[in-house]
C-alpha cells in the first residue's frame, strides 16, 4: 500500500504524481487505466490518438474530493505510460488511411489499385495486432487483480479488454453511451473500424448477451436492419426517442432505471464522448447535435450501481485535442467518476 501520510488531498496536483495527481504506483492501484494512442479508421476529425496525455494533464485540475464516494480514491488509482510504439504504428496507418479514404470516396474500385490492396490489407493487419496488445495487457492487468479501464484512440481501441474479460466474467452486458450504432460491417474495408466496434463484439464474443445503447442519433440502413433482427440482444436507446418522452412527461428517472433493468448482471461500459452535447466535445471526431448533458450519463452510471449489478469495466473513447483542452476538462472529471463507481462496484 502507498504511504499517504505526506499527501495532502487539498494541495494543488503534483506534476510528479501520477494520474489526477494521486501519489500512487501501478502495484498500490485497485485501477489501472491503460492508455491506447490509435485512431487508424477515424473517418472524420482526427486526434483523439494523443488524448490521454491532455486528459493527464487535465485530471491535476479535478478536486478528488467526492461526497458519494469520498474515500475510494485511497483503494488507488494509475495511469499506465502511453506506449509510444503504438502511437508511431497509429500514425503510419492513419496517413495510408487518409489516402485510402480519399480514394474510395471518390468511387474508385479498390481492386484496380494495387497500392490501395496493399494499405487496406496493412491497416487490416495493424488493426488485429493492435487488438491482440491490448487483449495481452488488460488480461494480464485482470490476472492481477486489477480492475481496467481503457482510454482511447477511436472506439475501436477496447476490443481486445472486451474479449480478456469474456474470458474472466462469461457473460455480460455492454451500455454504450454514444452518438452512433458502431455496428457496421467492415465500414470503408477496415475490418476494425472504430464504426464497427460494436458489430465485431457481437459477431466474435458470444459472451456478451446484451448491448443496451443509449443516445444514438446518427446511423445507417443497415445498422438498423441489424437491430431489428437482433432477437433484442440489442437495446437502442435513440436520442430523439428519449427527447420525445421527456417532452411528453417522461423523466429522466423512469427511463434510467428501464434502460437499466436491460442490463444484465455484470456490466461494461463504453463511453463514446461523443454521446454528449458536441458543446461539451466541440473536438470528437464526429460530432452529431443533440445528446447528452454529463450529469444525466452520470445519473445513469449510479443507478446501475445502485440496482445491485457491477461494472467490470469500462473504456472512455473519442476525446479530441482542441486549442482550449475543453475535450480533454470535460473527460478528466467524467473519468475520475468512473473509476470512482468501477471501485465502488467491486469494493
Amino acid at each position: 500500500m502507498a504511504d499517504l501520510s505526506k499527501f495532502d488531498p487539498n494541495a494543488a496536483g503534483n506534476p510528479r504524481n501520477n494520474i489526477f495527481g494521486l501519489p500512487f504506483s501501478e502495484d498500490d492501484s485497485k485501477v489501472v487505466l491503460l492508455p491506447v494512442p490509435w485512431e487508424v479508421t477515424v473517418s472524420y476529425g482526427a486526434g483523439t490518438a494523443r488524448c490521454a496525455e491532455h486528459i493527464f494533464k487535465a485530471s491535476r485540475q479535478v478536486e478528488i474530493f467526492d461526497a458519494e464516494t469520498p474515500e475510494l480514491w485511497k483503494s488507488g488509482f494509475y495511469m499506465r505510460e502511453i506506449d509510444k510504439k503504438v502511437l508511431l504504428k497509429s500514425d503510419y496507418l492513419r496517413k495510408e488511411a487518409e489516402l485510402y479514404i480519399d480514394y474510395i470516396s471518390e468511387g474508385e474500385e479498390v481492386a484496380r489499385n494495387k497500392f490501395m490492396c496493399k494499405s487496406v490489407k496493412e491497416i487490416n493487419e495493424g488493426s488485429s495486432l493492435l487488438n491482440k496488445w491490448v487483449y495481452e495487457q488488460t488480461l494480464d492487468l485482470i490476472n492481477d487483480g486489477k480492475l481496467v479501464g481503457i482510454i482511447g484512440g477511436d472506439h475501436s481501441t477496447p476490443f481486445g479488454y472486451i474479449k480478456a474479460l469474456s474470458e474472466k466474467h462469461g457473460a455480460f452486458g455492454i451500455l454504450q453511451i454514444d452518438a452512433h450504432c458502431d455496428l457496421r460491417k467492415a465500414y470503408e474495408g477496415f475490418h476494425y473500424s472504430h464504426a464497427s466496434i460494436m458489430y465485431n463484439v457481437l459477431s466474435q464474443i458470444p459472451e456478451v448477451s446484451k448491448l443496451v445503447q443509449v443516445g444514438v442519433r446518427d446511423y445507417s440502413d443497415e445498422e438498423w436492419q441489424y437491430i431489428c433482427n437482433s432477437n433484442f440482444r440489442i437495446i437502442t436507446y435513440f436520442d430523439q426517442t428519449i427527447k420525445e418522452r421527456q417532452y411528453e412527461g417522461d423523466t429522466w428517472k423512469h427511463i434510467a432505471d428501464e434502460i437499466v433493468d436491460h442490463l444484465p448482471e455484470k456490466v461494461y461500459i463504453s463511453f463514446d464522448i461523443d454521446g454528449l452535447d458536441p458543446k461539451l466535445c466541440p473536438n470528437t471526431g464526429t460530432p452529431v447535435f443533440g445528446g447528452f448533458e454529463a450529469e444525466q450519463v452520470l445519473y445513469l452510471f449510479k443507478k446501475i450501481t445502485a440496482s445491485g449489478r457491477k461494472i467490470i469495466g469500462f473504456d472512455l473513447v473519442e476525446v479530441g485535442v482542441g486549442e482550449g483542452n475543453e475535450d480533454a476538462n470535460v473527460a478528466a472529471r467524467i473519468l475520475w467518476k468512473m473509476c470512482n463507481l468501477l471501485a465502488k462496484s467491486n469494493s
